[in-house]
């Protein structure tokens, strides 16, 4: 008997790397981001990505970061983390871990106190210094909900054996 494999990826690196996948579906041109909502048995509960809402052409809002308000992506796209808690497949959210590709906005924050998520784990903090990420911070640590930066290395192989 050989043994188990050795190499095999942890809870925590399977489930950024859930994410991350997920990150692959947003036709955002500039930023894709990818959330995946854990339960406390470690069962995913929920996905999303940032994009538009159903029904809402892809093809016919912008995806533009500058210019006049409606002619930038900001006032329609649904953050990753939104989209994770409101195509979420339990009732429940309490008690439960987001995995996120980019720390939350002060939005997104307030859904995920709103929902009873217990814990944030992020990948990039690539807007720390920003007012919106700022105020998220202040909200998590009012609500008593953990934040933590993801530190494992992960490498993932996508290719299937044959």
């Amino acid at each position: 008997m050989s043994g188990k494999r050795k190499d095999y990826i942890s809870w925590e690196q399977y489930f950024m790397a859930v994410a991350m996948l997920s990150s692959q579906r947003s036709k955002d041109p500039n930023t894709q981001v990818g959330a995946c909502i854990v339960d406390q048995r470690r069962r995913i509960v929920a996905v999303g990505y940032a994009g538009f809402p159903t029904g809402c052409s892809d093809d016919e809002l912008p995806w533009d970061r500058e210019g006049a308000p409606l002619q930038t992506k900001y006032p329609f796209v649904c953050h990753a983390e939104l989209n994770a808690i409101l195509n979420r497949n339990s009732a429940d959210l309490c008690g439960c871990t987001m995995y996120t590709t980019l720390f939350p906005c002060n939005e997104c924050a307030k859904a995920i106190i709103q929902s009873g998520i217990s814990e944030v784990v992020y990948l990039s903090d690539k807007y720390r210094d920003s007012d919106s990420d700022k105020a998220a911070r202040i909200m998590f640590d009012m609500a008593g909900v953990r934040i933590r930066k993801f530190t494992e290395k992960i490498s993932v192989r996508l290719e299937a054996e044959a």
